[in-house]
């Protein structure tokens, strides 16, 4: 898979010309999206089958900040899954220092459109065995 690079802009700085820390999330969301995407089960098709997988808890751990025009190449890999919650995990690097800028982690889980927790297995196998097949293999963001 390709990786996720990500061309910080003007606005995502604060008042002393670093990212303001609020944009790293939003960058693991673009990841996130990308990667489902890539491996044939982005959000518009979870959706579809009436899958919804909120945010259930988000961590990260700031190494070195980023400024304007800098490009930030993140990296996501499947740490745990459950069946009925998954976790992703995500490193972001400064390409042009090479310097290590974050490492985190989103918890997702899976429900239904009335928010009752569902199995992926038996609700979307598709998802359940690809998953299955990237943590086996180890495959993620190269």
């Amino acid at each position: 898979m390709k990786t996720y690079i990500h061309h910080v802009q003007y606005y995502e700085t604060d008042k002393m010309g670093i990212t303001h820390h609020s944009n790293y999330i939003r960058w693991m969301e673009e990841a996130r999206v990308d990667f489902l995407e890539q491996i044939g089960c982005g959000y518009a098709t979870l959706e579809k089958e009436g899958i919804i997988s909120p945010v259930i808890g988000v961590e990260c751990d700031f190494k070195t900040p980023t400024t304007f025009d800098d490009f930030v190449e993140i990296k996501c890999a499947i740490e745990e899954f459950k069946g009925v919650k998954l976790i992703i995990k995500y490193t972001m690097i400064n390409q042009k220092t090479n310097e290590l800028v974050l490492v985190g982690k989103t918890k997702h889980c899976f429900v239904d459109k009335n928010n009752k927790p569902i199995i992926l297995k038996k609700t979307f196998p598709k998802l359940d065995e690809k998953i299955k097949e990237l943590i086996d293999k180890g495959d993620h963001y190269e």
